[in-house]
């Protein structure tokens, strides 16, 4: 069976069956893994032009509840230099990100209680008060029902909440026993209901992974019709149980991008860091994948080693906020341009 003709029922059905999803990503060679990106490019230019929408993020606190055994700012990690941004140092990030031409903020952290409504909501306030014509994204992990929305009240536009796998026998094996997937795509549904834009979104060649658990995380999220996804390959951190695994493969993540882009047409899809971590021109291949969106660095420089999710994590040249003028000299150079814009989902 040749790939082509499910590579064109994805372009014009935007979706299949998922035994013919895991045919794809089972039998896709270079030639085929080729027409299969350049159709995802070729959608994401019919729908949102050459036009590469930019979200400064900002790691507000490597604090985290958690201990997820993949990750390297799990509350057992000793080695973790912890730290939490003040009011004024978030604001800070802001003014010289609204400087270099963004307009859309993502607030990150781990699941930090310090952190609480009360506190979120005055961020939330007094970065909707100075830049109003800017959105505001959190990726703040799972919190109650009361707290989605009154933070969503306090003016916050969007949802970062990454699944990472949303098939339950994976799951388990890289999360503690204390955390549920029931609940983590429950609090997708909820963030739905409550009006935010919302994103989800895996690691790609994670610990005990299938094709299998590929092509269901590609039918749950063509299911749940996220605003934004966020996929990346998985990288090992040296505190973690995973030390030793093999990292997910570019190839394959560029793969998933590209068919994720087709069977989401309208969706915001960002090039990762995790994608430039592990080939430095990661981000414009995923670009040529049908991603759309860039996601650089805002954080203080003083803190930006700190939040290491995963080894060698990019966090200096290209990827700081910084260096806007080679981060559009980048993306100039496959044809594309970074535009300022707060890149809001949009319905086709």
């Amino acid at each position: 069976m040749d790939c082509r003709p499910i590579i064109e029922k994805l372009r014009k059905e935007q979706d299949a069956q998922m035994e013919e999803l895991r045919y794809l990503l089972e039998h896709l060679d270079e030639e085929s893994s080729a027409y299969l990106r350049a159709a995802a490019a070729e959608e994401a230019v019919r729908h949102f032009g050459r036009k590469i929408y930019l979200r400064g993020l900002i790691e507000f606190t490597n604090y985290c509840k958690n201990d997820c055994l993949y990750c390297g700012i799990r509350r057992g990690n000793q080695n973790a230099v912890r730290y939490r941004l003040t009011l004024s140092q978030i604001m800070e990030c802001c003014k010289m990100g609204y400087e270099l031409g963004y307009r859309t903020f993502v607030l990150q952290g781990g699941e930090d209680a310090y952190f609480n409504d009360e506190r979120m909501c005055e961020i939330i306030r007094s970065i909707k008060k100075e830049y109003p014509d800017c959105a505001v994204t959190l990726s703040l992990g799972e919190r109650s029902e009361e707290s989605y929305r009154v933070m969503h009240k306090a003016g916050a536009d969007r949802y970062l909440l990454r699944e990472e796998t949303s098939v339950p026998e994976h799951y388990a094996m890289l999360h503690p026993k204390q955390m549920s997937l029931e609940n983590r795509l429950h609090c997708l549904e909820i963030l739905k209901e409550t009006g935010y834009q919302t994103g989800c979104g895996f690691m790609v060649g994670s610990p005990g992974w299938q094709l299998e658990y590929l092509a269901r995380e590609l039918c749950y999220i063509k299911k749940l019709r996220p605003h934004m996804i966020g996929i990346g390959p998985f990288i090992p951190h040296r505190d973690t149980v995973f030390a030793k695994e093999t990292g997910g493969s570019l190839d394959l993540t560029l793969n998933l991008v590209a068919m994720l882009r087709l069977m989401n047409p309208n969706a915001m899809i960002p090039a990762t860091t995790a994608v430039g971590t592990i080939d430095p021109r990661g981000r414009e291949k995923a670009i040529l994948s049908g991603a759309n969106v860039v996601m650089p660095n805002l954080s203080p420089v003083s803190v930006r080693k700190n939040y290491m999710l995963y080894d060698n994590k990019l966090c200096t040249g290209d990827e700081a906020a910084e260096c806007r003028k080679c981060l559009d000299a980048r993306i100039r150079s496959i044809g594309y341009e970074i535009v300022t814009d707060r890149g809001d989902y949009r319905e086709f």
